[in-house]
């Protein structure tokens, strides 16, 4: 009697013609940082030009681009998750889409301040839609990492987004007139910066993060610039002088280590280069440091639409989302 063959496995033969993906089905969130810096360097620009004493109908120009690039792409994911809601907690569950849906609330609050001088209704509704929607972001997202172990929950600096990003609605708040809830912003989410401050400077003495992760560091920039930007705008000069120098000192680190941070190559991740940059123009502007503000606008003019166009590039390739492990509806 033979002995029982063993039977390879039976897979059903593959569809022809491929099915066809349905539009926008994998649409990946970490597009949205580079789309935040990007509607940032014309925040930049307005403040820039206006120091200057100059009209400020380019950056007007340049922030109807910007803001009408943040909805296409934020209709996009609403289309993605009209098909199907549980993406939403896929693309939580990985550090490119918890940062890029970050990204894209936060995006919400710019486009509400660039909002402010020509429809100062339209500023105050998606500024509060935008806080909620954060919100509850930030709420769900803790839930989903309370439920993993404390090494697979490290702080990273992409935490600054989720906790810390609101205080980007504070510059819409300002120019609305509700210096109360930008004075809470700031106060409320200065400790959270700290923290977030003090534990990575803990885990980072104790190991470094691999070279793909390393240009994510840049984000340690951005609350030091808004709240340098915030608090000037609201009359609190020691504070906008103390974060202001804070993030001159970490700008210069981060320029100091600049080979060490790129070694991995252009990635998705580079978006987190873009929104430090133009966040760090607008308080040198904001707190009369004009010429310097200059400066360092125009090296981000150069950059961060340098990086932005690659990530469309990417987007459009449908490479991106494959490169970020988006969830697909």
């Amino acid at each position: 009697m033979e002995p029982a063959r063993h039977r390879p496995k039976l897979f059903p033969p593959p569809e022809f013609p491929p099915r066809k993906k349905a539009i926008f089905s994998r649409m990946p969130p970490a597009v949205f940082p580079a789309i935040l810096g990007f509607v940032g360097l014309g925040l930049a620009m307005r403040r820039g030009l206006s120091s200057h004493g100059f009209d400020a109908t380019p950056a007007d120009l340049l922030l109807a681009m910007a803001c009408a690039l943040w909805a296409f792409a934020s209709f996009a994911y609403l289309v993605k998750l009209s098909r199907r809601a549980g993406v939403l907690a896929e693309d939580l569950r990985v550090l490119p889409g918890r940062n890029g849906l970050a990204a894209a609330t936060m995006g919400g609050m710019a486009v509400a301040a660039a909002l402010v001088p020509v429809a100062p209704h339209a500023a105050a509704i998606l500024l509060v839609v935008s806080l909620l929607v954060h919100t509850a972001l930030t709420v769900f997202s803790a839930l989903m990492a309370c439920r993993l172990s404390p090494e697979a929950r490290p702080v990273d600096p992409g935490w600054h987004l989720r906790f810390v990003g609101f205080i980007v609605g504070a510059i819409a708040a300002i120019g609305l007139g509700w210096a109360a809830l930008a004075n809470a912003l700031l106060w409320l989410t200065i400790p959270l910066a700290v923290a977030i401050w003090a534990a990575s400077a803990h885990q980072f003495r104790h190991a470094a993060p691999p070279a793909p992760l390393r240009p994510l560091l840049a984000i340690h920039l951005s609350p030091a610039a808004l709240f340098a930007t915030v608090a000037a705008m609201l009359g609190h000069d020691g504070v906008a002088t103390g974060f202001l120098a804070l993030g001159t000192l970490l700008l210069l680190a981060l320029l100091a280590s600049a080979r060490w941070i790129t070694a991995a190559g252009f990635t998705p991740l580079w978006g987190a280069f873009t929104f430090p940059l133009a966040a760090y123009a607008s308080a040198l502007f904001a707190n009369g440091l004009i010429w310097a503000g200059t400066a360092l606008f125009l090296a981000g003019a150069v950059i961060i639409p340098a990086i932005l166009w690659k990530t469309l590039t990417l987007w459009a390739a449908g490479s991106l989302a494959a490169k970020t492990n988006a969830a697909e509806a």
